[in-house]
C-alpha cells in the first residue's frame, strides 16, 4: 500500500514538471522575446523567494492548516534587516541572521497560537499577518528600504543568489533553494518531524491518541514556514533593489498556489516538497509569459486561478478514490 501511494506522488510530481516544460514550450513557440537569457533571470529572481515560501508553509498545510502571515512577513523580516544595516550600521551577516530569527519567532508565535491556544490557523494567522505589516512599516518609517548594492559595502550578500562572472549574470540561488528543498523533502519524508506533521493532518484525533505530542509538532510546523519566510526575506533583499513597506500582501497565495500546485492537499494529510518546489515554476512561468502573449495583470491572475481551481478538483478526487 506504502508502495502504491509513492508511486502515486512521483506520479503526480513527474506530471507537474511535464507542464512546466509544456508551458516554457509554448512561450518559447508563442513569442521571440522570451526565448531570451533575461527571462530566465527575470523567472529565476521571481521563483527564489516564492520557493522558499511554498517549502515553509506546505508543513501547516500539510498539518491542515494555513500560513497567511508569511508574505507581509517577508517584506517586514526584510525591512527590518535592511533597517539595521542602513540605519545602524549593523554587517550584512549580522542583520541577515536577525532576519531569519525575527521570522522564526514570528512562526513560533504562531505555532503557540494555534497548537497551544487552539486558535483557527486562518485567524491567528490572518492576525499575524496584519501585525508583520504593520511592524514592517514601522521599522521602515514608511519609507523604501534598499539593501547593500553593487559595489557598496555588503553588497556580497548579492552574489549568494545571482552570480557575475565576465558580465554574465549566473542565476546561483536555483542551486541553493533547490537543495533545501531536497533536504526538506528529507525532513518530510524520512524524520520524526515530518512524519507527525503528516499523521496531524491525516487524522488528528488519531494522532492525539496515538501518543504523538500535537500542540509540539503544531508549533514546528509553523517554526518551519516562520524560517522560510525569514530566508524568502532575504533572498528577495538580494534580486530586488528596494523593499517598500505596506507591500507583500498576496505573496502567500503564490506560495500556498505552488504547493497546491505541486501536490499538497488543501486539506491536509498528503504533501511533497519536491512536488512545491517544481508547483512553484508554474506559478513564475505564468507570471512571467502571459505577459509576453499580450494577457496582462487581470488575465494571469484568472488564469493562475482555473490552475489552482484544477489541482484541487484533482485533490478531492484523488481523496474519494482514496476512501473507496
Amino acid at each position: 500500500m506504502k508502495k502504491e501511494k509513492t508511486a502515486v506522488k512521483l506520479k503526480q510530481e513527474l506530471i507537474v514538471f511535464l507542464v512546466v516544460i509544456a508551458l516554457l514550450t509554448f512561450f518559447c513557440l508563442a513569442s521571440e522575446n522570451f526565448r531570451q537569457y533575461t527571462t530566465i533571470l527575470t523567472i529565476m529572481d521571481y521563483s527564489y523567494y516564492i520557493v522558499l515560501m511554498a517549502i515553509g508553509v506546505s508543513f501547516p498545510l500539510i498539518t491542515g492548516g494555513v500560513d497567511l502571515s508569511i508574505g507581509t512577513g517577508l517584506v517586514c523580516y526584510s525591512l527590518a534587516g535592511g533597517y539595521l544595516i542602513l540605519h545602524c550600521g549593523w554587517p550584512v551577516g549580522l542583520a541577515m541572521v536577525v532576519t531569519v530569527l525575527f521570522g522564526t519567532i514570528i512562526g513560533v508565535i504562531n505555532g503557540v497560537l494555534i497548537g497551544v491556544m487552539d486558535l483557527p490557523p486562518f485567524l491567528a494567522t490572518l492576525c499575524t499577518c496584519m501585525i508583520t505589516r504593520g511592524l514592517g512599516s514601522i521599522c521602515s518609517q514608511n519609507t523604501g528600504i534598499s539593501w547593500p548594492t553593487a559595489g557598496q559595502p555588503g553588497s556580497w550578500f548579492r552574489s549568494i543568489f545571482k552570480l557575475d562572472i565576465g558580465g554574465t549574470k549566473i542565476p546561483l540561488g536555483f542551486i541553493w533553494v533547490l537543495l533545501l528543498a531536497i533536504m526538506m523533502h528529507f525532513v518530510l519524508r524520512h524524520t520524526k518531524v515530518g512524519r507527525y506533521i503528516i499523521a496531524i493532518g491525516s487524522n488528528k484525533e488519531a494522532a492525539i491518541l496515538s501518543g504523538i505530542n500535537v500542540k509540539f509538532y503544531h508549533i514546528m510546523a509553523y517554526t518551519i514556514s516562520g524560517l522560510f519566510a525569514a530566508l524568502a526575506a532575504i533572498a528577495y533583499s538580494a534580486v530586488f533593489k528596494t523593499v517598500l513597506p505596506g507591500t507583500g500582501a498576496g505573496f502567500e497565495l503564490e506560495a500556498i498556489g505552488g504547493a497546491i500546485i505541486g501536490g499538497v492537499s488543501a486539506t491536509g494529510g498528503a504533501g511533497s516538497i519536491i512536488g512545491t518546489f517544481v508547483g512553484v515554476f508554474v506559478i513564475c512561468l505564468l507570471k512571467t509569459g502571459l505577459p509576453f502573449i499580450g494577457l496582462q495583470a487581470n488575465w494571469q491572475q484568472i488564469v493562475t486561478g482555473f490552475v489552482l481551481i484544477g489541482s484541487v478538483m484533482v485533490d478531492i478526487i484523488k481523496k474519494r478514490r482514496e476512501k473507496k
